[in-house]
């Protein structure tokens, strides 16, 4: 399988944007501080100019969309957690008493929590988005954890959210008790590293559990030995939220929204819509570096710089949340902090 039997899925262009970047140089440069100042701030500012092909950038309505489901790999025990932990943190979500719940509420993100696959049955509410593929994947080690169509159907779902969706920026998040191990898997086989590598405690597994894990997972590869198109890897480890953050992920871009990546399963998702279409990462801004061993070798292997690296390895979109009021930031001082001509300032002495 590969990505070409994806329907209609149109090319991603390059931003092409070599004016527009001078011009917002230009203009972060002019601004009364010293030249460079503000640091990745103003790397940060010319980005999302770039991105949304403007001079004055204005971040609208963003968007905290967090993917869920389960996957038939956890009942070999490579999570401290037991699957159900999926949909009563999706409830969680719900009534407002998570992490991301939390931090979405600070800077006023929407947040919209997506039924991808877990296995339980949901009552219709406000927030929650009902499109599930199954009640979770199945078990990676006796074979693929979706069939081609599954993986297809949800990359078009997750795509189908985003364009419903209003606004400039995707912050895009995740929960699936097991997704960890998925995530390691992907980086793996994509990135062709050893699994050791790209493992770590995810819910924090203790010494025994992560011996346990790293057993299992490299036995999960040897299954799928040989498989190593982007949209097969992606079928053959799941999960259902991972592939419907790869079709988010793709239709943000398209669309040429701020993509904010959060930690290492979004990570993961990013990479496989990378391969599929390379201009993802021109619109993607890196969060954090999660403390999630195998992190660092993705964002290293996506050419990624994140903004924050404060150890977290909740996932949930947290990162993503964390680091919006920087890009508000960013925007905020290319937009509204005076020039030196403006605000009658002397510039420093060019000798």
């Amino acid at each position: 399988m590969n990505h070409s039997a994806l329907p209609a899925l149109p090319a991603i262009p390059a931003l092409d944007e070599a004016d527009l970047l001078r011009v917002l140089q230009r203009h972060i440069d002019a601004k009364t501080k010293p030249l460079g100042s503000l640091g990745r701030l103003e790397t940060l500012a010319v980005r999302i100019g770039c991105i949304l092909g403007s001079e004055a950038p204005r971040l609208v309505e963003p968007q905290l969309v967090v993917f869920a489901g389960d996957h038939g790999l956890a009942a070999r025990g490579v999570s401290a957690y037991p699957s159900d932990v999926t949909w009563q943190m999706v409830e969680n979500f719900l009534a407002g008493g998570a992490a991301v719940s939390v931090l979405a509420r600070q800077p006023g993100l929407a947040l919209t929590i997506v039924d991808a696959g877990v296995a339980h049955d949901f009552a219709a509410r406000p927030g929650l988005l009902r499109r599930k593929i199954a009640r979770g994947t199945r078990d990676a080690s006796l074979g693929p954890a979706m069939t081609a169509a599954q993986c297809v159907e949800a990359i078009a779902a997750g795509r189908d959210v985003v364009a419903a969706l209003p606004g400039n920026a995707l912050l895009p998040g995740e929960m699936g008790i097991g997704n960890t191990s998925a995530a390691a898997l992907i980086a793996a086989r994509l990135m062709r590293r050893p699994i050791a590598q790209c493992v770590g405690r995810g819910t924090g597994i203790d010494d025994a559990g992560l011996a346990r894990k790293l057993d299992v997972l490299a036995r999960v590869l040897a299954v799928h030995d040989g498989v190593d198109d982007p949209l097969a890897v992606l079928a053959a480890f799941g999960g259902f939220e991972i592939a419907m953050l790869c079709g988010a992920v793709l239709q943000a871009a398209l669309e040429r929204r701020v993509i904010v990546v959060d930690g290492f399963i979004v990570t993961s998702a990013v990479l496989v819509a990378a391969r599929m279409q390379p201009q993802v990462l021109s619109r993607c801004v890196f969060a954090h570096r999660s403390d999630e061993a195998g992190h660092a070798a993705l964002l290293d292997a996506l050419g990624a710089v994140p903004l924050l690296d404060l150890g977290l390895r909740l996932g949930e979109g947290s990162g993503a949340a964390l680091a919006w009021p920087l890009l508000c930031s960013a925007t905020a001082l290319l937009n509204d902090m005076a020039s030196f001509e403006s605000a009658g300032v002397s510039r420093a002495d060019a000798t």
